[in-house]
């Protein structure tokens, strides 16, 4: 197990869901993928986001749409259900991916998704077998960014869009640490807008879109705050599942590293070309 997929490990993370739901009222039987949207959305917005993002993707029900750095496969059940595509995503965490297939099943998707263990950078997939692409908070583990991006291009048909939503570096502040993706900088790999845009560049994609989410994050922040205050503390179902004990530290430093314009959430929608 690698320094990346040890950070994300959580080792019980299936049962800490399942006890979540039963404080809820819910069970793997009766569970929807709204209900899991808190805890298997990880990355800044959550659902909202993802919506957001998908929206622009102009996906359809006969498209194979692959998952970047897919996690809990939250953003992938979403797809599946509200476009009707096929998604196949692929993560580094072993037990993320044993989760997301769990979660796939209990919501009555499975079918339309698979989920494969293994590394971004070198995926068991075929040569243009993807019609769309995304990837979501995935690049600020990954340093070399224009590998990620030639591999993605490799799988990625002529034409095929691809949407990236990561935390990226916008200020010259230091970092406070340890934010959701990074223990310590050694882990952090963050990188700047326009050091994503040479990549994809390298990589024979084109930019179609920019978008700093920095305004958005701040407002969600802001929201969660507001809403734990109000509950005394953490729901039974959320992302301090999956990110620990110190869940409340990574996500105050995060808050704090947006406000400060140390980083902020930014959207590129790119298209191979030919």
């Amino acid at each position: 197990m690698n320094t990346v997929e040890r950070h994300y490990t959580h080792g019980g993370l299936v049962r800490a869901i399942i006890d979540g739901l039963a404080a809820l009222g819910k069970t793997p039987q009766s569970v929807a993928i709204d209900d899991l949207g808190p805890v298997d959305e990880f990355h800044i917005g959550g659902r909202s986001a993802t919506e957001e993002l998908m929206r622009q993707l102009e996906l359809g029900q006969d498209l194979h749409v692959l998952d970047v750095g897919s996690g809990l496969g939250g953003p992938a059940r979403f797809v599946a259900s509200r476009y009707g595509c096929r998604v196949t995503g692929i993560d580094l965490t072993a037990e993320f991916v044993e989760t997301a297939r769990a979660l796939s099943e209990w919501t009555g998707l499975a079918a339309q998704l698979r989920f494969r263990h293994g590394s971004a950078l070198d995926t068991p997939f075929a040569d243009a077998e993807f019609d769309r692409a995304y990837m979501l908070h995935v690049g600020m583990n990954i340093p070399d960014k224009r590998a990620l991006f030639t591999e993605v291009a490799r799988v990625l048909k002529p034409g095929g869009i691809f949407a990236v939503y990561d935390v990226m570096r916008t200020g010259d502040p230091p970092l406070t640490f340890p934010v959701p993706w990074a223990a310590t900088p050694e882990v952090s790999a963050l990188a700047t807008p326009d050091a994503y845009k040479a990549a994809l560049r390298a990589s024979t994609f084109e930019l179609l879109a920019e978008r700093n989410r920095r305004a958005f994050a701040i407002e969600f922040f802001e929201a969660l705050r507001e809403r734990m205050a109000k509950a005394g503390g953490p729901p039974p179902l959320g992302l301090h599942l999956v990110m620990g004990q110190d869940s409340a530290t990574k996500i105050r430093n995060m808050m704090a590293n947006i406000e400060q314009g140390a980083v902020a959430p930014v959207e590129l929608l790119v298209r191979r070309v030919a």
